[in-house]
């Protein structure tokens, strides 16, 4: 089984997951690697059946993000994963499922970061009472920091993206493609 690095970014919606996943991808793509992003939501909406956001279809879709994993491990140097992921039942499974060479990374900011970003307009929703199950924001649906994270970057505090891509970078050098 090939070994690459699959690396599995989770915070809250805003947290800079698919942002620094962009990014990174094209950094390592200059230096001569083929990468895989595999985002939550283009997953999600690969299936006939539509997945909810309960804890259940959230299980469920991390599952089919691990499987499509596993199917594209060997197609690439480096899979990026940027997903909410927010129970720490769904990532254990995951890393169960994706190990050897799984990485989690949690991007973490405040609430009121998130809410300033919030380039989908899901908090503005969930302040006005539109949407109730936000995760990480709804009470019925937490989100599960992590306490078994390889990495963990405070996106509220990083004054470039570029730091935390230099976070990142320098951390896949050390665990996974060596001659980056």
């Amino acid at each position: 089984m090939n070994r690459i690095p699959i690396i599995w970014l989770t915070g809250m919606s805003g947290s800079g997951k698919s942002t620094l996943s962009a990014r990174l991808k094209k950094q390592l793509q200059k230096k001569g690697y083929s990468v895989q992003i595999i985002d939550g939501d283009s997953i999600r909406d690969d299936y006939t059946t539509k997945l909810g956001f309960g804890r259940q279809d959230v299980l469920t879709n991390n599952l089919n993000i691990a499987q499509k994993c596993l199917e594209l491990r060997n197609n690439c140097d480096v899979i990026l994963v940027p997903v909410i992921s927010p129970y720490q039942e769904v990532r254990s499974k995951v890393r169960k499922l994706l190990n050897p060479n799984f990485h989690l990374v949690y991007l973490t900011t405040t609430l009121d970061n998130l809410k300033k970003r919030d380039t989908k307009g899901l908090y503005a929703l969930a302040d006005s009472g539109d949407i109730n199950d936000l995760i990480g924001f709804s009470k019925e649906t937490p989100y599960e920091a992590p306490d078994d994270a390889e990495l963990t970057i405070d996106t509220t505090n990083e004054k470039t993206i570029t730091k935390s891509i230099t976070k990142l970078v320098n951390y896949i050098k050390n665990h996974g493609v060596s001659s980056i």
